[in-house]
């Protein structure tokens, strides 16, 4: 039967890959790669520089695909995601029938880890309920951009006794920040909504391209810093023409 492995290769730096993902990658016969657009050519590249790196046998295939566009303009952010989503399966699915022998492996590179805030283990399950094509699937789990920033400045997510809250920006700006947990992390924080967070009782870990040549760090107090993480962002996207970054903000202890 077709084996399908979804492998999380961790934040961007290729040292981030772990035993178990550099030994499903030297069993695949197949990867497939989501072209995103000469913006972000760099995530294409470095996936090639990962299999190049740690797979022994150069025997293997790649099969790049233009990645579906989600809808940006769309006035209801769900619906917009579900349909992306269904664009994604019919590709997935086609690649998965056509590019793939009955007894081949093949596999898509999750960047960071395929549980967290990434479609495509919810489009892998989207067409196996469709039945068309049979074939079996395996998770290896990657260090993620949060793992990834807690190390780079050397801090525990979690105090004693206390709960992390993960959300995404999009939440914050429409909720703002939950009012009983004291440490939250955000992710792909597009407008960067921390700048409504009023006060100075709140430091800001926050990190860009973690792991990479053009990684961006900044740890301080929210109130000062805002201004310039905003600017340093909007360079660095400017630059590159795209940015992954994510952040923990931490109230101060009363």
């Amino acid at each position: 039967m077709k084996k399908v492995f979804v492998i999380g290769i961790g934040a961007g730096n290729p040292d981030y890959v772990t035993v178990q993902a550099i030994n499903a990658l030297n069993a695949v016969d197949v990867f497939f790669i989501m072209d995103k657009g000469q913006e972000k050519e760099d995530l294409v590249r470095l996936r090639k520089e990962i299999c190049d790196r740690y797979i022994k046998d150069k025997s293997y295939r790649i099969v790049e695909s233009t990645d579906p566009q989600r809808d940006r303009a769309a006035s209801s952010y769900e619906p917009a995601v579900r349909a992306w989503h269904e664009q994604r399966a019919d590709l997935y699915e086609r690649l998965i029938e056509e590019e793939l022998g009955e007894d081949e492996c093949g596999a898509f590179l999750v960047w960071g880890d395929p549980s967290l805030y990434d479609s495509t283990l919810r489009i892998i399950d989207r067409i196996i309920e469709r039945g068309t094509v049979a074939f079996e699937y395996e998770v290896i789990p990657g260090i993620s951009a949060i793992q990834a920033l807690a190390a780079r400045h050397r801090i525990a997510l979690n105090r004693i006794g206390r709960p992390i809250h993960i959300t995404t920006g999009r939440k914050i700006a429409a909720e703002g920040l939950p009012n009983d947990i004291d440490d939250v992390i955000v992710m792909l924080d597009a407008d960067c909504s921390f700048k409504a967070i009023e006060g100075s009782e709140f430091d800001i870990y926050w990190g860009a391209y973690i792991g990479i040549e053009d990684e961006i760090l900044a740890a301080g107090n929210l109130g000062e810093l805002r201004h310039d993480i905003e600017r340093m962002r909007a360079e660095a996207k400017a630059r590159k023409g795209w940015i992954m970054d994510t952040y923990l903000l931490r109230k101060h202890d009363a």
